[in-house]
Order: structure tokens, then C-alpha cells, then sequence
């Protein structure tokens, strides 16, 4: 009997389990571009371009494989805008009674696909979701380095027989260096739009013309051989500093040592594994640092996998999360990038033309500053999940209520990821040129992000103080005479009552 083997835009591996439980010479593969992916948050420009053009880009990586491919652009005729209806007409088109699909990585495809289709397993991960469950269910603390030490184990990445290499198993303590500059850093390898590319562009131009963010210039890689090309030159470029200058942030150089390539591996365009153990060859034959070899590994097969595992573990009703009852809306500068904090200008100014930014400008910068401004959690869960080219919910849903937020109330993460200017200042060039002082704690002039971090403290004290990693904060908090404590709050709240 012929299938429909329908693949999702972010499934785009030829060794995907639908696609190895097929038959070329019968089945009919479907992908389908729908408004409803492409709109249920208001994706970046960039966003929707890199996603629909590695897909047809993939439609004929599949074609060339002898694969029929049943491809639907948004534009076709008749298309209805959402995977289900694509679905239903791709059967009355090929006479085909049997779906079957990888399962989606977001839970409101699941509980919309497994009522009409057969799902299979995703495989590509390295932990499997019910397994992390198994092992999450019953423990009092969840922490990602017990997770990240087993999966250390279990893929013998960077290990000297049942030993890390090199004694330990985290040289994060090393990975915390500012960049003197931009001078002699790498560039991200960017590629020129071919024909298919610039069709895409032009139509998400003229369809999206209201969504966030700059189309041009576009220079992601949209197949798998320049996804690979754009590793490799991480790897040859980039990778040995990479470690040290991870949580740095410059002006004048958006991307660092940083590899860009999470766009490509969350879509599928790059195998995790593959990745890892490229670069494990690259410390072992001497060319980088063990601490940029750890690091990196260690966003892969730890953060990376951790995540995926608490957004199966948690179910839906994680995005409700709201633990600190932050209520605040998210203000018009996260969209506009108009505001007197070079931090978030820079950070935001960047999103736009990027659709990128690095973990550390959006834990520390926009995530810090709406921690401690007290946002609405979910609206800035979904600003997270529209900007980014890598965001997909699986991913960016745990990072952002667990890791930033700390909107789960310490599931994901240990403490609150809350820090005054001082932690900016430190690791960036941004104060420099920054209307306010960050050395100045009260006052007109003062760091937004040094009054808010005080009120945030008052403001939680109570739970704070339980916190063996933040109740030494709680306690300077009240050494300050009251005087000062009612100077900082009125300066915390004049400032968000200026946001609008």
C-alpha cells in the first residue's frame, strides 16, 4: 500500500525515521509550506526565509535521491494554510488512506498530528524524551551537569577510559574571558542566495512585509554541503578561542568565535553527534584547547539535550509557568530597539538584522533585564521563539521560562540568572557608550539594569533568601540603611513607569 510520508520543516535529515520506514519505489513524500507555521508566532523575516528555502532546497536533495516528492509552496493554488488540510489533499490527490510522520519536536503539532497520522519516533536525538522522563521522575533536584556527566558516558565524548579528560569534567571557570576586541576575530562563513533562495526572499517580502526584522542581507547556509562547509570553517577558524570568549560580547563583532550553526542543526541540516565528535578530533589532534573542545561539546549533548528533555518531561502547560508572578507587559523596545541601554539596543539592533544573537546577549542582557523588570514571562517566551532563527519551541521554551526566567521556580536552573551592570560592563564594550553610568547605583544617571537589580532582590526576598546561591545578596539588601532601600525601589519604579 502507498504512504504519504509527511516532513516538517525542521526534520530536514535524509536518515529521518519516516523516511528510513519508507519505500522510494511506492511512497509519496509531502512537504507543505502553511501559513499557520509561519504565523502562529510572528516569526522574523529571516526566520521564514531560512526555513522555507532549506525545505525546497531538501525537496531536491530527496528528489535527487529518487524520492517522489509532493512539494507545496505557499503561494500554490488551493493551498489552506495549515498542515492538516495540506495533508487531506495530498491524499485525495495520490489516493492515499496512510500518513505517517516523524514526530513533530512541538507539542501543539503533536496534539494535532497524532490524530491523523502515524507517528514514529525522532531519533536524531541523542537522549530519548521518555528516557529522560525515566530518569527525571523521583529525583529531588534536577541539574544539568548530572545529566551532561551521563551523557558524557554514554557517547565517550571526550573521556579517558570511565574518566573526563583532562581530570574534570567542566572547565566552564575558563570560558569567562572579555574579548580585548575585535581585531583578528573570525567571521561566520556566509553564502550568496541561489535562485531558489531568491525566490523565497521575494515572496516572504511580499507576504510578511509586517513582520519583525531585516530580509537583507541573507547569507545562511540553506543546504546540507554549505551547512556542513559552515561547520568546518568553525572548526578550522573559530573553535580555538571559541571557549575563552563565549560569554563575551562586543560592539563591533555580533558572532566572535561563535559557530552559527544552531539555525542549521535544529533544522537538521547537521547531525549533533557528527558535530561533537568533530571537535573531540580537533582537541585530540592538538589544534584547540580542551576548554573550547568541553564547552562546545557541552552546549550539544548538555544544555541541548537537557532541554529537549524537560519540555517532553513537562508537558504543555509549561509556557504557562510564572513562578516570580511577573505581569509586566513586554515593552515596544524589545521590537523597536529604540532605548537609551546600549546593552539592549546593541542586543535587539541586532536580532533584527540578524535574527541572531549569542546565549550569553540573550541570558544576560534581555533575559537579565526581563527578569528583573519583572515581564510577563510568556510574552517574552514568545518574542524569543519569533526573533531567533534557532528558536524552535522544543529548544527555546525551557531556556527561557527555566534558564532566564526562572518562571518553573528552580525545576531547570539553580538560582535566578540576575545580575546589576557590573556583570554586563565586565563582559562587554557596551557601557562605554551607554547614556547611563553603570558605576552609578542611584540617581538619574544610574544603570537601569543596578536599580532593577535591587528591586528585584526586595522584591523576592523572601524566596531569595532560601536560595543558598542568592541569600548573601538578600543580606546586603538589608545591611542597607532604609533610606537607601527606598531610594533604589522609587528609582527601579520611575524608570519601568518610563518603558510605558
Amino acid at each position: 500500500m502507498t504512504r504519504l510520508i509527511l516532513v516538517l520543516g525542521d526534520q530536514l535529515t535524509p536518515t529521518l525515521s519516516s523516511l528510513r520506514a519508507g519505500d522510494k519505489a511506492r511512497d509519496v513524500v509531502l512537504m507543505a509550506e502553511v501559513l499557520d507555521e509561519a504565523t502562529y508566532v510572528r516569526h522574523h523575516k529571516k526566520k521564514i526565509a531560512l526555513v522555507l528555502s532549506a525545505m525546497r532546497h531538501f525537496a531536491a536533495e530527496l528528489r535527487e535521491a529518487s524520492w517522489q516528492v509532493d512539494y507545496v509552496t505557499l503561494e500554490d493554488a488551493g493551498n489552506c494554510g495549515s498542515l492538516a488540510g495540506e495533508v487531506a489533499r495530498a491524499k485525495a490527490r495520490h489516493g492515499i488512506a496512510q500518513v505517517i510522520a516523524t514526530e513533530p519536536g512541538e507539542w501543539r503539532l503533536m496534539q494535532d498530528m497524532q490524530a491523523w497520522c502515524e507517528l514514529l519516533p525522532d531519533d536524531r536525538y541523542l537522549a530519548d524524551r521518555h528516557g529522560f522522563a525515566q530518569w527525571a521522575d523521583g529525583r529531588k533536584g534536577l541539574r544539568m551537569e548530572h545529566f551532561y556527566r551521563l551523557m558524557r558516558r554514554k557517547t565517550g565524548l571526550l573521556m579517558e577510559g570511565d574518566q573526563p579528560a583532562g581530570g574534570q569534567w567542566n572547565f566552564d571557570h575558563d570560558n569567562r574571558e572579555a574579548a580585548p576586541g575585535a581585531l583578528g576575530l573570525p567571521q561566520p562563513l556566509r553564502f550568496a542566495p541561489d535562485a531558489i533562495t531568491q525566490e523565497v526572499l521575494a515572496m516572504v517580502e511580499r507576504r510578511f512585509p509586517d513582520h519583525f526584522g531585516s530580509l537583507t542581507p541573507f547569507w545562511f547556509a540553506t543546504t546540507r554541503a554549505q551547512a556542513q562547509e559552515a561547520f568546518a570553517h568553525f572548526l578550522a577558524r573559530a573553535l580555538p578561542d571559541f571557549g575563552r570568549f563565549q560569554d563575551a560580547m562586543l560592539t563591533s563583532h555580533r558572532f566572535l568565535c561563535h559557530a552559527v550553526v544552531s539555525p542549521y542543526l535544529n533544522l537538521g541540516l547537521l547531525d549533533p553527534l557528527d558535530m561533537c565528535r568533530a571537535v573531540e578530533a580537533e582537541w585530540r589532534a592538538g589544534r584547540v584547547p580542551l576548554n573550547s573542545a568541553e564547552g562546545f561539546i557541552r552546549q550539544i549533548i548538555g544544555w541541548r539535550e537537557y532541554v529537549r528533555g524537560i519540555y517532553w518531561w513537562q508537558g504543555p502547560d509549561y509556557a504557562r509557568s510564572n513562578a516570580l508572578e511577573a505581569t509586566r507587559p513586554l515593552p515596544a523596545l524589545y521590537w523597536t530597539g529604540q532605548t537609551d541601554m546600549a546593552c539592549m539596543r546593541a542586543c535587539i539592533n541586532q536580532t533584527q538584522e540578524e535574527a541572531y544573537a549569542h546565549h550569553i546577549q540573550r541570558l544576560m542582557v534581555t533575559g537579565n533585564f526581563a527578569l528583573l523588570a519583572g515581564l510577563n514571562p510568556h510574552e517574552l517566551h514568545e518574542w524569543y521563539l519569533a526573533v531567533y532563527a534557532d528558536a524552535f519551541e522544543w529548544v527555546e521554551l525551557p531556556n527561557t521560562m527555566g534558564m532566564s526566567q526562572f518562571a518553573d521556580g528552580g525545576l531547570l536552573a539553580s538560582k535566578p540568572y540576575a545580575a546589576s551592570g557590573a556583570y554586563i560592563s565586565r563582559m562587554s564594550d557596551y557601557c562605554g557608550s551607554c547614556a547611563y553610568d553603570v558605576k552609578a547605583k542611584e540617581g538619574p544617571k544610574a544603570c537601569p539594569f543596578n536599580l532593577l537589580y535591587w528591586s528585584f532582590i526586595a522584591r523576592h526576598a523572601d524566596r531569595l533568601r532560601r536560595n543558598p546561591r542568592m541569600a548573601q545578596m538578600v543580606r546586603t539588601w538589608e545591611r542597607f540603611a532604609p533610606e537607601k532601600q527606598s531610594g533604589l525601589i522609587a528609582g527601579a519604579e520611575r524608570f519601568l513607569a518610563s518603558l510605558g
